[in-house]
């Protein structure tokens, strides 16, 4: 069934309004007819609704049922990814967003070869806005996990008291997941991932003296691109997630 994600003041007692591009995607993509039905999401809750008119601008479901969403994980997991050269970010969005990351960060580290500042990043931070929200939509989301403008590794050092857990992928070594017990009881877990040439030594040091956890994906070293869809899988296995 459609699914498709509106704000609170977009639901009344009985039906849901749906405006904009989603309500074009409706009537011209998937050409949908009056009386079929979709699923509308807000704040984690599903509504399964049947549609009563369509239109450009408008269309308007009734409400047939509300259930909680099941498809949200019970740890929220921060993607912090050093910003990859290319297209190589809308891919990591896309699959960091299937496999349940709460929020994607870019962070600008010393060995990043793209380069961007929160100004020159803004027009790349809608279409990864909009892959979010469609990988949402595919993966039967809850809610829609926000793509943050870029910041720095610093910026990053100040965010770290605000988890329970920091991870940091690196390719010089460090602990095993499955080593890691408080991963099993963590609600809310960071994990780093580097670009292209991974963290120079100075960044790992001062990542881990703020309190991140150097950990190690094995013998192989990944794509920038394979790494945070290979951590997110195995920290959702972990927490009991997958």
């Amino acid at each position: 069934m459609p699914r498709f994600f509106v704000e609170k003041k977009n639901i009344s007692d009985t039906y849901i309004t749906i405006s904009g591009d989603d309500a074009r995607h409706i009537g011209r993509s998937l050409r949908m007819k009056l009386s079929e039905k979709i699923t509308v999401c807000c704040q984690n809750t599903d509504y399964e609704c049947e549609i009563k008119s369509i239109s450009d601008e408008e269309v308007v479901a009734s409400i047939i049922s509300v259930k909680k969403n099941i498809s949200e994980p019970d740890i929220s997991l921060t993607l912090f990814q050093a910003v990859p050269k290319a297209d190589k970010l809308e891919l990591i969005v896309q699959k960091a967003v299937e496999l349940g990351a709460a929020q994607i960060v870019p962070v600008l580290t010393r060995r990043c070869v793209a380069k961007y500042d929160e100004k020159s990043f803004a027009k790349k931070l809608v279409r990864l806005q909009k892959i979010a929200k469609e990988a949402a939509m595919q993966s039967g989301r809850g809610i829609v996990p926000k793509i943050s403008s870029v910041i720095t590794l610093n910026d990053y050092c100040e965010r770290i008291d605000d988890f329970d857990l920091n991870l940091l992928c690196y390719e010089g070594g460090g602990r095993k997941f499955s080593e890691i017990d408080s991963l099993k009881e963590a609600k809310s877990v960071s994990l780093f991932i580097g670009s292209e040439g991974g963290f120079d030594e100075e960044e790992v040091l001062k990542a881990t003296q703020r309190g991140a956890v150097p950990v190690t994906l094995g013998n192989r070293i990944l794509r920038c691109e394979t790494a945070p869809i290979c951590a997110i899988s195995i920290i959702m296995n972990l927490s009991g997630n997958i």
